[in-house]
């Protein structure tokens, strides 16, 4: 049973109709006979979140219907020496993990020339627990993202951009490729470029095109940039200039216009409050990325506060949530990634979309990767594509349903609950009544069943069976 109350908290204000959500975007059509960039869909705000370090396997290996973790899988502990001794996947659970080895040498190592067969023996080159890399969650850990994937759409096809870590999964998300790092041969890496990133990004697009944009980020600290990395006493918040590629980029430090578009991700949530969330918003976590060893519980919780947020404003009618993970993190997928550049792409990663006009219940099996976040930015508000990769990039338009009206927002519990397959109530009656007639014939049928054979046995054996008869359970006697 729904939880009416809960329901009435998250529906603060009823959505606006499309069209008035789109009203605003008229002073970005120009004059007459210039190019419109006014939405061609429904949706007038895309946000887009990166949290970090899984494999779709690691994630959704065991979900039902999607294209997980094969049968008899086991990975050998040494491929160059044959198949066996082996590692199987395995359900971590409560078990404590370590932040895998994930750099460029061990995202080859892992694909081994397209064998896919090193996931294990690269983590033991890197002097790593290598049967880490075959763990696995489910339902009961991931309770949140499993119940999005029944209620919305699941990607089993998105892969990360390059077949690197963090950073050049970034800068592929924001730019559709790596730039060229300014005084420094250009080649994925996993490192910022010290003198910084020269390169067009998706954000100069709108920019220019007089469209809304923020990259919202978690604690920001305006202060870290590619510029004060060297000086960073405190190590961990150099991801900063990681995740946030703008912040490699001369012009958006130097431009304050430019700067003053990357924020805290606290005004995510005024922006929502006061109805000015932009058309495109980057988010990018911290502390909540679920970057191992980092709790996965508390990642949930993160996302759940921004997806309950979102359906609670004015914007849900028009708004799209689309989440994905930069890279693979060390973990095994059974996927060979396509070949697409010089880079990638990388392992497949787990993959979301939370939107009124999403599809429900439905497992996306296209190609998709970063790239294709941008393509639909581009095609929605009619902007020239970036590269080659976001020209030719897989679509997320099957993901939606614009023919029907928005779906209302509905409370996606934290508690694993297993939702029935899209149906009227009234079929649902009736199939449950129809089963439970079931169950009482095969009861019955059972019963009868027992009662005939206890007294043919009795007049079979008078001594009450032979020694060793199998019980109704399966055991024996």
């Amino acid at each position: 049973m729904r939880c009416a109350v809960l329901l009435a908290a998250l529906v603060l204000t009823w959505p606006l109709e499309p069209a008035a959500a789109a009203a605003p975007l008229a002073s970005a059509t120009g004059a007459p006979g210039s190019v419109s960039h006014a939405p061609r869909t429904p949706i007038s705000h895309f946000v887009v979140l990166l949290q970090e370090n899984h494999t779709f396997d690691n994630y959704f290996g065991t979900y039902p219907g999607a294209n997980g973790i094969p049968r008899g899988t086991c990975m050998p502990v040494n491929p160059a020496k044959g198949h066996k001794p082996c590692v199987r996947p395995f359900h971590i659970g409560n078990r404590s993990i370590v932040d895998l080895d994930h750099g460029d040498f061990s995202a080859r190592k892992d694909l081994n020339g397209g064998r896919m067969n090193g996931f294990v023996s690269a983590q033991y080159l890197r002097s790593l627990d290598g049967q880490q890399a075959m763990g696995y969650y489910n339902g009961t850990d991931l309770p949140f993202y499993w119940n999005m994937a029944d209620r919305y759409v699941l990607f089993d096809h998105f892969f990360s951009s390059a077949l690197a870590g963090s950073y050049a999964n970034h800068v592929y998300w924001v730019a559709a490729g790596m730039g060229k790092a300014i005084n420094v041969a250009p080649k994925a890496s996993n490192s910022v470029p010290p003198n910084g990133l020269k390169i067009t990004t998706i954000f100069d697009r709108l920019q220019q095109a007089g469209l809304s944009w923020k990259f919202y980020v978690q604690n920001y600290d305006a202060t870290i940039t590619y510029r004060t990395l060297r000086h960073l006493t405190n190590a961990n918040r150099a991801s900063q200039a990681v995740w946030v590629p703008l912040l490699d980029i001369p012009r958006y430090l130097d431009n304050a216009a430019l700067r003053s578009h990357i924020v805290d991700l606290s005004q995510y949530y005024r922006d929502l409050r006061d109805g000015t969330l932009p058309d495109v918003a980057y988010i990018t976590p911290s502390g909540a990325s679920e970057h191992p060893p980092g709790s996965i519980t508390t990642g949930q919780r993160f996302v759940r506060g921004m997806v309950n947020a979102l359906m609670a404003s004015k914007a849900w009618n028009s708004s799209a949530f689309m989440m994905a993970y930069d890279d693979w993190g060390g973990w095994y997928d059974n996927v060979k990634p396509p070949h697409r550049d010089a880079n990638g792409d990388g392992f497949r990663v787990p993959a979301m979309l939370v939107s009124p006009y999403a599809r429900q219940r439905v497992i996306v099996h296209t190609e998709l990767d970063f790239t294709s976040m941008l393509k639909f930015i581009e095609t929605n508000w009619n902007l020239r594509p970036l590269t080659g990769l976001d020209a030719t990039a897989g679509s997320l338009m099957s993901a939606f349903n614009f023919r029907e009206e928005p779906r209302r927002p509905e409370i996606i519990p934290v508690v694993r609950v297993v939702s029935a397959l899209p149906g009227s109530a009234g079929r649902d009656s009736l199939l449950y009544s129809l089963y439970g007639l079931g169950v009482s014939f095969a009861i019955a049928t059972m019963l009868l069943g027992r009662r005939l054979s206890r007294i043919w046995s009795s007049r079979r054996w008078p001594s009450g069976g032979p020694h060793g008869a199998a019980r109704p359970d399966g055991d024996l006697a």
